[in-house]
């Protein structure tokens, strides 16, 4: 062991042992405590426990701005609370549409050496915990935020699953960060980040026998969005800013505001996996929808050309072939991708969006971010960077019947960033347009506060598998990480299901069609590109095209059923009466499952699994009230569908 390891823990025992406890305060049903302390030299430091077990140990709480510490030498001064805590929603565009949230709050003041109060806010759910800051004094003038010193204290033999953060301005045309990459999985804590940027949310670890998953929510446009940074070997993880150069053009990237202020929530999960996939606190915790009319928000599915055809197919001809695709598929909606304002033009646009609304289909138009935060040369460019460039840009597509824009390739986490985001979110909904980011941030429950932010990239999604055999080597072990961390809380634009093959792509596609099917239930996303081109779905046979045609846009509940990160899954999830499950193979051997079909109370069960003698699928057909459970057997790298009803 280390000498400075050893210090370090020597360090920490002492301040346990100095460490007084000011306030506790339990879940609903009792199941998680969070206990809150003050060393002798004012250092406030928060431990949670689920069921007696630690989950985070004694951890540091605070922040320090600009002029002004909180990080120490901090005293007490109220405590107000508990209280209840109660809220209920409705969501399109997540696992569950009525959400009910109850929590416990305690809000612990403290004030620091000028006499400046800093309150924290805790509230404790049956499903986890969560905690903010709120500065009540700042009043007129500018105060900046330089770090926060939280922190989440593991076991030193617990176990991560994250995702590290790609090195600002590096990648394609220095498009970094952009959260695409493979995760780190099943890693003693401690372990250090391939790139030393960080590591992104959400953040996935089994400590002690329970899993902790972490967050952020309701960052706004004074805040930057934070990732976890660690020291090697340390169990401590702690609230990392972004890269400075993670900015808009001229803007800053530290936390900055000039009212009083609320940071941003800092989230954990805490219980069994099956209550982490449940769990809605990434929702919970965002700030209730502001759009005064929603209506125009509808969920649904897209056909996309550039997935399989890339830059070279992006013609009015191609276009129009993929309308008729969605047309006949029942989906809601067409994207056109990068460089149609002049492979295409403006007034063909409008032709295409006019053809494409006599099929009940709606055009969805690519844009680059641009900015100098990027050398990407796909255009439209520099149409997004104003209020006034935006207000003129939607005005005139809008008038042309586009339902929704991609905006792609932004520029990473820092504060003047987020406030670009949510300013594009604003200004698109004045004119009823959906919101698709790509290259970009995790969401972070912003889809709650503005609905016409159906999906984000955010991922290694299914156009990597199309670039890489690497990626597609991978492709299974990957998907069967991704409910687990990526797509639990915020949609995810993986642009899945390529059921046939990779067309136009020198890659080998490793999973099977049975497999890729599953990606249609598994995978969230308020409006969910779809890969496979009308080339391939003319191979499929018709039930499994009936079955796309009348899959649901979104749902209404979600029952995690077995499952292990990075191994494989089977997550059942229901729209109205009927439920459908899907599950997936990540693994490196085949896997056994059995689905109890007495907890659905239905008559009958569709299946779908992969096909023999070189059909893509089979169908078979289930009395499940005769039939108590199903086994089924997972091949590597396959996976299978199933409709209850």
């Amino acid at each position: 062991m280390g000498r400075k390891l050893v210090l370090f823990l020597i360090l920490c025992t002492a301040i346990r042992m100095q460490a007084q406890q000011v306030a506790n305060l339990a879940s609903p049903d009792k199941s998680i405590v969070l206990n809150v302390s003050l060393s002798a030299e004012g250092e406030i430091q928060y431990g949670v426990q689920k069921s007696g077990i630690n989950v985070i140990e004694p951890s540091a709480l605070g922040v320090l701005m600009k002029g002004h510490d909180f990080t120490r030498r901090m005293k007490l001064v109220t405590l107000a609370g508990p209280k209840q805590v109660l809220d209920s929603y409705q969501i399109q565009n997540a696992k569950k549409s009525n959400i009910h949230y109850q929590a416990n709050q305690l809000t612990v003041s403290f004030v620091n050496d000028e006499q400046k109060k800093m309150d924290i806010i805790f509230r404790l759910s049956n499903d986890g915990v969560a905690f903010r800051y709120f500065f009540p004094w700042i009043n007129g003038e500018e105060q900046v935020i330089q770090q926060e010193i939280s922190s989440f204290c593991f076991n030193k033999k617990a176990s991560a699953w994250l995702q590290p953060m790609s090195a600002a301005k590096e990648g394609w045309n220095h498009t970094y960060p952009s959260y695409e990459e493979h995760y780190s999985q099943d890693v003693a804590v401690g372990t250090m980040p391939p790139f030393h940027a960080g590591w992104v949310f959400p953040a996935l670890f089994k400590t002690n026998g329970v899993w902790a998953l972490i967050t952020e929510a309701a960052v706004d446009e004074h805040y930057c969005a934070s990732r976890l940074v660690n020291d090697s070997l340390s169990p401590v993880y702690r609230i990392g800013m972004p890269d400075p150069r993670e900015v808009f053009t001229g803007g800053g990237s530290l936390p900055v505001n000039n009212q009083p202020w609320y940071t941003p929530w800092r989230i954990i999960a805490v219980g069994s996996l099956k209550t982490i996939m449940e769990s809605t606190l990434g929702t919970d915790l965002a700030p209730a929808a502001i759009l005064n009319d929603a209506a125009f928000v509808k969920p649904g599915k897209a056909s996309w050309s550039w997935i399989n055809s890339k830059d070279d197919y992006i013609t009015f001809a191609e276009q129009k072939k993929y309308i008729d695709y969605a047309a006949d598929m029942h989906w809601q909606y067409c994207l056109i991708d990068a460089d149609w304002d002049t492979k295409i033009g403006y007034d063909s646009i409008k032709m295409l969006s006019d053809y494409a609304a006599g099929k009940n289909v709606g055009l969805l138009l690519w844009y680059n971010s641009a900015g100098d935060w990027n050398t990407v040369p796909y255009h439209p460019k520099d149409k997004l960077l104003t209020h006034e460039a935006r207000i003129k840009e939607f005005s005139r597509i809008s008038g042309m019947g586009i339902k929704g824009v991609k905006v792609d390739f932004f520029g990473g986490d820092g504060q003047s960033m987020m406030k670009y985001y949510l300013d594009i979110l604003k200004d698109a909904a004045e004119y009823k347009l959906l919101v698709n980011f790509h290259g970009a941030t995790l969401p972070r429950g912003w889809h709650r506060t503005y609905p016409n932010l159906v999906t984000t990239e955010a991922v290694v999604g299914m156009e990597m598998v199309t670039f890489s055999q690497e990626h597609a080597n991978v492709q299974a072990n990957h998907c069967s990480m991704l409910p687990f961390a990526r797509n639990i809380y915020d949609p995810m634009d993986f642009t899945p299901m390529n059921l046939y093959k990779l067309t136009y792509s020198p890659c080998e596609r490793k999973t099977t069609s049975a497999f890729e099917l599953a990606l249609s239930v598994l995978f969230l996303s308020g409006v969910q590109h779809y890969a496979t081109s009308p080339e391939g779905m003319a191979m499929v046979p018709n039930d499994v095209k009936d079955f796309l045609r009348t899959l649901p846009d979104y749902w209404d509940d979600v029952m995690f059923l077995d499952g292990y990160p990075g191994k494989y899954i089977v997550v059942a999830r229901r729209s109205g009466n009927r439920w459908y499950i899907a599950g997936i193979n990540g693994g490196t051997t085949e896997k056994k499952i059995s689905v109890d079909l007495t907890i659905f109370r239905k008559s009958m069960a569709t299946l779908f699994m992969d096909g023999a003698k070189g059909e893509l699928f089979s169908k078979s057909a289930l009395n499940t009230a005769a039939q108590k459970k199903c086994d089924i057997t997972m091949k590597v790298n396959s996976g299978f569908v199933m409709v209850v009803e």
